[in-house]
């Protein structure tokens, strides 16, 4: 799997829209939806307007009130491109998708046997229409392959070089608008409506930044509201209480003190973070169609995987000659390439590669052959006849077993007998009545995937293998991936019964599929990560779609759902801590004048209480800048106990949220004094 060409932090071609998206974000109507931030914005309005009145009257108080509503509004502004700058680079991805997706000629068949063609515009095709795509042609819309085999450059798609095979029936018969075929030829049927197509679907979902709110995150407004509530009292209350001391505090130190006790600085950053996360998934070739799914990622306890095509390749292969006592290797392997040849399928073909492989050399043979016996679903048998009036056969055990008029030997019977309890599929191969020996057909693991589940395995993950194989086989291809549990000879109701039986003791159920028959289960689960080879109905179900059709990918997403909640708790955690610094930094320093016995608390010893809360407002609004970055890329994730995640959070980001603002206020009340702005 290669990740798609990462786009930098502040690249020019993000900030600059951002910059002006930033602004529009401050319309008071799109700001409701932020209650913190909508506070901060009302007083920033407020404190203009008081700014505006000093300014008429002519008060020695107007530059300093200005200074503070100009802070104000730079905190709002910054914390929508904050927001903006994670959208920005999510539709820059997209854009990057668009770049892919243009107008092609497409030749319009009449009939699935018709040999000539109308060239007729891409966006004209409609649903259940055929179309012939040939070499270097450009596949016009999403569809289903009804005839032909092909070669398919998927790259602008999801990033790989290397092509990929499409062929009418079974799970690799859908092709994506956009991709390119690169050999042979395919009829598709078209499956898209203009405008509709899977290409389209992907843009819509990487500019979908309006996503849907998680329970989390939605727990976590409800308690920055109520902190802002709270603090809106608060301060509210202050103002009898300053009447009543006689303390000289102006009604705008009041309420810019609101907005420095206020959770804005993760208040700014809340959307920014969920957004980014959603971009990091695009970064690693998978669309997520909700926030939600991105976020229930982060707390996967037990992971289903579909065995065909996801924990396997999606036929079965040789994986090795078996010779009966007498017969060479090379012997057998020449004869079961030359048996092979006349046989198309996926199964055929891999004996001709195990064949060439096992003999080291460029053998070709077919110059000795006068004819052939193309594979055929009735006689389950494949040939070749030679020039030397040699007949060789492969085929299945019973098929090749009555061409030879032969009972099996017990020694053939034990290596048969010993593919099938393997889980594999034995093939015989014979020469003029005469067995040679067995091909061992067996479900390929994919590479490294039993290395990926024991990560997952170290991350608390459960890995589930589910397939429609009897026991013996489901067994054997589990304990050679290395997952933790299988489900045999599952139909799409006993895998919507798994998940909800594990739902229902509390787990959240992630799934990977890739067939029509794991839609139900892909829709039920809590994450569906639906393979981008798949078929369609897979692909509408899931809420997650991997474009490089990885079932390890998982752990990425797991990682980013991870990240995404570690972010966010680490920079609340920082946040409310900035906010009991603050507190304790500014109120002494306001009220010392009134009651000296404040003085005790006033450790930071600030000029005055107007260098004091504009040297408050001035640092709110630097470190929310300061944090973008943070928001934006993520905490790193590192696998660790819920007790040890919260020891890191309060000694690196609670500690540092109350040394931080001590530091960060002092230095800009010298700077400001020094300066003589107060």
């Amino acid at each position: 799997m290669r990740k798609k060409p990462d786009i930098s932090l502040f690249d020019w071609r993000v900030t600059a829209p951002a910059l002006t998206a930033a602004l529009a974000k401050l319309d008071p109507r799109v700001m409701a939806k932020n209650p913190v931030m909508f506070v901060t914005e009302v007083v920033a309005a407020l404190s203009t307007l008081l700014f505006l009145r000093d300014l008429f009257l002519g008060a020695d108080t107007a530059a300093v009130v200005g200074q503070i509503a100009a802070w104000l509004w730079f905190t709002v502004y910054f914390a929508n491109f904050a927001e903006a700058m994670a959208e920005g680079r999510g539709k820059a991805r997209a854009d990057t998708l668009r770049a892919t997706q243009s107008e092609t000629p497409a030749h319009k068949l009449a009939s699935i046997t018709a040999e000539t063609y109308e060239t007729v515009s891409s966006r004209s095709l409609k649903p259940g229409e055929l179309v012939l795509v040939k070499v270097d042609d450009i596949v016009p819309a999403d569809g289903e392959i009804v005839e032909g085999i092909a070669s398919v450059d998927e790259s602008a798609i999801t990033g790989e070089s290397a092509s990929v095979i499409r062929e009418a029936g079974g799970d690799r018969s859908a092709v994506t608008g956009g991709t390119r075929v690169v050999s042979d030829w395919i009829k598709v049927k078209i499956t898209s409506k203009p405008g509709e197509s899977f290409l389209d679907r992907m843009i819509a979902m990487v500019e979908g930044a309006e996503r849907q709110k998680t329970p989390n995150e939605i727990a976590l407004n409800i308690l920055l509201a109520g902190m802002t509530i709270i603090f809106l009292i608060v301060v509210v209350t202050l103002e009898p209480f300053v009447m009543y001391s006689g303390a000289a505090v102006s009604v705008v130190f009041l309420i810019a003190l609101l907005v420095t006790l206020i959770p804005t600085t993760i208040g700014g950053l809340l959307s920014a973070i969920g957004i980014a996360g959603m971009d990091r998934l695009v970064k690693s070739n998978v669309i997520a169609k909700s926030g939600r799914a991105v976020e229930a990622a982060g707390d996967v306890d037990v992971l289903l995987l579909d065995k065909t095509g996801t924990i396997t390749y999606g036929a079965r292969q040789a994986d090795a000659f078996e010779t009966l006592p007498g017969i060479s290797r090379s012997e057998m392997a020449e004869a079961a390439l030359l048996a092979s040849l006349a046989d198309e399928t996926p199964e055929g073909r891999s004996i001709v590669d195990l064949a060439r492989r096992q003999l080291g050399r460029a053998f070709d043979g077919s110059d000795a052959i006068v004819d052939t016996i193309p594979f055929s679903a009735n006689t389950r048998i494949s040939g070749a006849d030679l020039k030397d009036g040699v007949r060789l056969r492969k085929g299945a055990a019973d098929a090749i077993l009555t061409w030879c008029g032969l009972v099996a030997t017990p020694e053939l019977r034990a290596v048969v007998e010993g593919i099938a309890k393997s889980g594999g599929t034995p093939l015989l191969v014979a020469r003029d009545k005469a067995v040679l020996g067995v091909i061992h057909l067996k479900d390929i693991v994919k590479p490294g995937i039993r290395e990926r589940f024991a990560e997952l395995r170290r991350m608390g993950v459960r890995t589930v293998m589910i397939t429609g194989d009897n026991p013996l086989t489901a067994a054997a291809i589990a304990a050679e991936a290395g997952v933790d549990d299988f489900l045999a000879e599952a139909t799409p109701q006993k895998k919507l019964e798994l998940i909800r039986r594990e739902q229902a003791l509390g787990k959240l159920v992630a799934m990977c599929g890739d067939g029509s028959n794991d839609a139900p289960a892909l829709a039920q689960a809590d994450v569906g990560v639906a393979m981008n080879t798949g078929t369609p109905a897979a692909k509408e179900a899931g809420n997650l779609i991997d474009l490089d059709s990885d079932p390890t990918k998982l752990i990425e997403i797991v990682l980013v759902g991870k990240q995404l909640l570690i972010s966010r708790g680490s920079l609340t955690t920082f946040s409310l801590a900035n906010d009991v610094a603050k507190y304790f930094a500014i109120l002494p320093a306001l009220f010392v004048t009134a009651y000296p016995a404040l003085d005790a608390l006033n450790i930071m010893h600030l000029g005055s209480p107007g260098s004091a809360i504009l040297s408050a407002v001035i640092f709110n609004a630097l470190i929310i800048i300061a944090l973008i970055p943070l928001a934006l890329r993520g905490v790193k994730y590192q696998p660790a106990t819920a007790a040890s995640l919260l020891r890191r959070n309060l000694l690196v980001y609670g500690l540092g949220g109350l040394i931080v603002p001590f530091v960060g206020i002092k230095a800009i009340d010298l700077i400001v004094n020094a300066a003589g702005i107060v």
